[in-house]
């Protein structure tokens, strides 16, 4: 609904308008407010944690309380198992899932106001599935969306691109070879005419960029860290768990340069978006499986480093070319440093919130923190109880957290700590929040719901 319509709809709707006078301004005046607000909401949530990558939403009326009985508008169930999060435009909600034995592969299309089914896609039958940690799916990755496409991925055993009004797959990719070990969980995300995957197996370690309207290969990256991890068999240490990923790139702008940030095992990468060279790395080789979405701000890029020795990092952007153990000091005369890290509390599945000047986390066993973005001072750390795997959502001066177990906590952004509200619906979260208008989206084990006051 644009600004004109609503003010064109005005003249006929209320006779105070109509005759004028005190009452008829005053009405005006809540239609006015009413509108913008629609208009302020995004209706849109095109990838995985929403239009800036950062799982921030500009909704300023998100529900606060709810359950099965209150503000749930719809809850509709999807087939299969999946933990890939809802993505978002106009009127259609995407997720894909499948077959607990990975058979089969779909992508499933809801109308976002009534909640109803539109398209059951089945996009791919796979003989041979790979292996997947029973803790996984075999549909983890998140599409992307925008306006006529949504480009959904399963890993190696297939991505594709759909056209959202007809539901045609217009072109597929099932040649990308990799070992994801534990199975994918990477989700694409759309720069310029490109989309940006992220493959981190045991056996293939690339980062790929692909055009959006062929599917072809625009640009292909090999991982440039050596592992040094050979056992005496020449097979990798840890079963091939440390050269295995899950994250989900981001673009930010660092120092004027527009910078793809990957995260892969044993590092934080930066690429040239359209050509991907490299421009710096930050090493962490007592880590891996690094899961995350990096979020950018203060001129840092704030990022854990993944599990085993995992701890949050502050990087401050190099130069191109530097490479930086993030043990050490930073090295000779170059800029690309750690600022502060911290041991204590650091998720390895869920994703950071940077809110101002303070940045937010729940370690995956249940405890939220929050630190000063510039200095890692921790301001507060308290336990929530649960576990999590979806990454947070932040509206309004609010933070939403949801658990497996399918608590939803919401805590006041801010310096002191104050819990707000808990609720609890559905059989447990593992999938990350939508917001479309005033209204969340959110994908239980089972069910997607609409849930808004």
């Amino acid at each position: 609904m644009s600004y004109m319509s609503n003010m064109s709809c005005m003249s006929c709707m209320s006779p105070m308008w109509r005759d004028g006078g005190v009452a008829g301004i005053r009405f005006m005046a809540l239609l006015l407010v009413v509108a913008l607000r629609v208009d302020a909401a995004e209706v849109n949530w095109p990838e995985f944690r929403g239009p800036r990558g950062d799982g921030t939403s500009t909704a300023t009326n998100l529900p606060l309380h709810w359950s099965e009985q209150q503000n749930v508008k719809w809850a509709t169930p999807v087939h299969g198992r999946a933990w890939s999060s809802p993505v978002i435009w106009d009127r259609q909600v995407w997720v894909t899932t499948a077959t607990t034995n990975g058979h089969e592969l779909f992508a499933v299309c809801l109308d976002r106001d009534s909640g109803r089914i539109v398209r059951d896609l089945k996009l791919f039958d796979v003989e041979k599935p790979q292996y997947a940690h029973p803790f996984n799916t075999y549909a983890s990755p998140t599409p992307a969306i925008e306006a006529g496409r949504v480009y959904v991925t399963f890993g190696a055993p297939g991505t594709a691109c759909l056209d959202t009004q007809t539901g045609e797959m217009l072109w597929a990719r099932r040649d990308i070879e990799c070992n994801h070990f534990r199975g994918a969980g990477s989700s694409p995300i759309l720069c310029s005419n490109l989309v940006i995957l992220n493959f981190d197996g045991s056996d293939h370690q690339f980062i790929l960029a692909l055009d959006k309207k062929t599917g072809r290969t625009v640009w292909q990256k090999n991982r440039s860290i050596d592992f040094q991890d050979l056992g005496p068999d020449g097979q990798p240490e840890l079963g091939g768990d440390s050269r295995k990923a899950f994250a989900t790139c981001q673009i930010a702008s660092l120092d004027g340069q527009t910078t793809l940030l990957s995260q892969g095992s044993k590092a934080l990468y930066a690429y040239e978006p359209l050509t991907g060279s490299e421009l710096w790395r930050v090493e962490e080789r007592s880590s891996y499986s690094g899961a995350t979405r990096p979020v950018t701000g203060h001129g840092l890029v704030f990022v854990p480093s993944g599990f085993a020795s995992g701890q949050v990092l502050a990087i401050r952007p190099g130069r191109q070319g530097e490479i930086l153990d993030a043990k050490t000091a930073a090295p000779g005369d170059g800029q690309l440093r750690v600022v502060w890290k911290d041991k204590h509390n650091a998720p390895k599945k869920p994703s950071f919130l940077l809110l101002g000047d303070l940045l937010y986390g729940m370690e995956d066993n249940g405890i939220a923190t929050c630190w000063e973005a510039t200095s890692g001072k921790v301001l507060w750390s308290e336990r929530t109880g649960g576990h999590y795997s979806a990454s947070p959502l932040a509206a309004a001066g609010r933070i939403y957290f949801f658990s497996e177990e399918g608590k939803a906590t919401v805590f006041a952004a801010g310096r002191e700590f104050k819990k707000l509200a808990e609720s609890q619906l559905g059989d447990g979260f593992m999938a990350s929040p939508a917001v479309s208008g005033e209204a969340l989206f959110l994908r239980s084990r089972t069910q997607i719901y609409r849930v808004e006051e």
